[in-house]
């Protein structure tokens, strides 16, 4: 699925900010369901970027060694969906007949799994099994293992990318007009019911503002990545 065909994301939608407590909360749980399952991997295989987290803290709860990544880029910031779902970073060690596990954060379209157990196939695996915090019933993919079942969408931001997705939030409700620090703190409210601490929006504004994406005028911000 691409963002112009059957996935589509509207302009408002709601976004759940995970914990950092939450989130190994579901780490937890989601290495309890492997172990209980019976199954014992060779070797843990993070997605990354979201992978990477929970990942590192199953292998501390199964007690494993053998963890290493591969990046598949599908989403940009801020529910930005790419065009097709690539692997970036590919995998580095010999998996042949090894018993892998994946783990990535969510499932949301599906198609970051989709690819990555592909690629993954055509290194000659055991046996491949994937897991995820929180599975989303749009997936076209269902992992083998998830904690939570989303039924009702929404964008999820996890602890480690608060900052990055909240920078692409910020630059979206600047795309129509210039607008204040508070004006900015009062979109993200009312389109994505996010509460934003008023020290980490100052500096969310700094950086974009250093990085040449959005620039500042009498108190009053606008993204430069504007389509005339």
């Amino acid at each position: 699925m691409t963002g112009e065909g059957l996935y589509m994301i509207p302009e408002s939608f709601p976004v759940e900010l995970v914990t950092w407590n939450g989130s190994y909360d579901l780490a937890r749980k989601l290495s309890g369901l492997v172990r209980r399952s019976g199954y014992t991997p060779d070797l843990i295989i993070a997605i990354g970027r979201g992978g990477y987290v929970p990942a590192r803290v199953v292998a501390d709860l199964l007690l494993m060694d053998t963890l290493t990544s591969i990046k598949v880029e599908h989403w940009g910031i801020a529910a930005e969906i790419k065009e097709q779902a690539i692997v970036r970073y590919p995998l580095s060690v010999d998996i042949t007949d090894k018993k892998v596990l994946v783990i990535d954060d969510v499932t949301d379209t599906g198609e970051t799994l989709e690819i990555s157990t592909g690629y993954l196939r055509g290194f000659k695996p055991g046996e491949i099994r994937t897991g995820v915090l929180q599975h989303k019933t749009c997936s076209a993919f269902t992992p083998d293992y998830y904690v939570d079942l989303v039924s009702e969408w929404r964008w999820i931001v996890y602890p480690w990318a608060v900052f990055e997705d909240l920078s692409g939030f910020t630059e979206k409700v600047m795309r129509d007009r210039e607008r204040t620090a508070p004006e900015i703190s009062d979109m993200l409210r009312s389109l994505y019911g996010m509460s934003v601490d008023p020290d980490m929006l100052d500096e969310i504004l700094h950086v974009l503002t250093g990085m040449g994406k959005i620039s500042e005028r009498n108190g009053y911000f606008k993204s430069l990545d504007v389509h005339e």
